[in-house]
């Protein structure tokens, strides 16, 4: 445990990645603030010195990791012509499943101030869905320039069908359900021709 007075690096993350891990193996209900301190090995006070409490903390975990998303989404015009078509995507598909993020999804929509957080974030403009969106179509389109994706293939409507997905199964995934990673592989491949 940090001693009290002493600097703690990277205190946002260690917080984040401390909440990941309660929720993923305790399940949303488990997340307080003192479960997410004990398992970051911090003060008790340190969430609350960061945050203005729990609600707050959620909604910028969540803002955090869709943006974290979103950053890869828009890398992938950078993967334009490597690779496979479908894993280049599914990098981004299954970076919306990973960690703890169908648990935290449903721990901050059962949260209506951090509901509330969340969208006044996405609406002045912070990274979330539609970014991803954007980013998967605009990659999608130059795939298609270079042949590597169907003419038949409409880039925004599989750009939405793919973010569309993974937030279907954030919602209805938690703890315990069948891993939703296969299913949307399937969905990325379909999609893309393999």
């Amino acid at each position: 445990m940090s001693p009290r007075g002493v600097a703690t690096p990277d205190v946002r993350e260690r917080l984040f990645a401390a909440a990941e891990r309660v929720v993923e193996r305790d399940g949303p209900g488990a997340l307080t603030s003192r479960a997410v301190t004990t398992e970051a090995g911090c003060a008790k006070g340190l969430l609350h010195a960061h945050f203005a409490g729990l609600d707050e903390f959620v909604a910028e975990l969540c803002l955090d990791r869709f943006a974290r998303t979103a950053a890869k989404a828009q890398a992938l015009s950078q993967l334009t012509g490597q690779g496979t078509v479908a894993r280049n995507l599914n990098t981004v598909a299954l970076a919306l499943l990973d960690s703890a993020g169908p648990a935290l999804s449903g721990l901050a929509m059962s949260r209506p101030a951090t509901t509330r957080l969340v969208r006044e974030a996405l609406e002045g403009g912070a990274s979330g869905l539609t970014a991803i969106e954007e980013a998967v179509a605009t990659y999608l389109s130059a795939e298609q320039r270079l042949g590597r994706v169907a003419e038949t293939v409409d880039p925004s409507t599989a750009a939405l069908a793919i973010v569309g997905t993974a937030h279907h199964l954030l919602m209805t995934s938690w703890p315990g359900t069948p891993d939703p990673r296969p299913r949307m592989t399937r969905l990325v491949a379909t999609l893309v021709g393999g």
